[in-house]
Parts: C-alpha cells; structure tokens; sequence
C-alpha cells in the first residue's frame, strides 16, 4: 500500500534567477510530496484573444481540455494557473517536479518526481512546444557537441 501524499508550505518564491522568478525549496521535500495544489481561471477564447495576448500573462497559460456539451469530445481553452503553479521555471531535463490536471476540479497538482534538497530550485518540464527559446537546452546542446566536436548550429548565445 502506498503512502499518502503529503502537502507542504516550505517553499520560497525568489526573485533572482536567470530564468525570472523561481521557487526554491527552504527544506527537504521527499518525492511523493504534493508542493501544491493550484486553483486555475479557465478563460474564455475572446478574453484570451483579446486580452490575455496582449500581456505578460500570456506566458503563464496552460491548455486546458474542456468537454464540449455534448459530452463527446473537448476542446482546448487556455488557463491562468494561480498560487505558486505559475512560478515554476521549466527545465527538459532537470525537472524534479511533475504535474498533472485535474479537469473535475478545476486544478494542478504538483508533485515531488524526487527527493529535492534545500536550496534547491523547483522545477517542471512545460512540454515539448514551447514559445521561447529553450536557454537550458540550447547550453546543455552546446556542451555535449564541444565534447563531440560536432557543430552546433541554432540555439542562442549564451
């Protein structure tokens, strides 16, 4: 039988990262643990359109299946996660927390892939399509090809 999920409260937004904000760990959180449960704002295709396009908030969406009326099949909405969910920096190869959708409820659960030290930054993989440039793997392409002696050819400098 598999042990209950925990929630815990030791997370500490900072401002100074490379990346923009991140969330930190002020203590050991063991995998498994639920680091939070974030409430979502589902929006509707015109304010997204027409307003949320138009600002930093842009950047901070998820998609978000919603069922169609007929119960059938969904379409895709966009949706402002709030609480801490929309702090965590990505990282396709570093992340140490993992999340997932619960359409019913109308959140984000997000959980502890692995036991995360303190002091160390949280982070989750936003996905294979991203809408910016991804820094982290561009370094991590540049460094494997130095060893390599390959080219590396796109990406940006660092």
């Amino acid at each position: 039988m598999s042990q209950p999920l925990t929630r815990i409260s030791t997370l500490n937004l900072v401002l100074e990262t490379p990346k923009g904000r991140g969330v930190f760990a002020t203590a050991l959180i063991p995998a498994g643990t639920v680091i939070d449960t974030a409430p979502v704002l589902l929006l509707s295709e015109r304010d997204f359109d027409e307003h949320v396009t138009h600002t930093s908030l842009l950047h901070y969406s998820y998609n978000w299946p919603t069922p169609t009326d007929d119960g059938k099949s969904s379409v895709l909405r966009q949706a402002i996660v709030l609480g801490l969910g929309s702090m965590f920096n990505h990282s396709a190869r570093r992340q140490n927390v993992g999340w997932k959708r619960n359409l019913e409820k109308q959140v984000v659960v997000y959980t502890a892939l692995r036991d995360i030290a303190k002091g160390e930054e949280l982070l989750i993989s936003y996905g294979p399509h991203l809408t910016f440039v991804d820094a982290e793997e561009a370094m991590w392409q540049r460094g494997r090809e130095a060893e390599s002696g390959e080219d590396f050819l796109g990406g940006i400098e660092v």
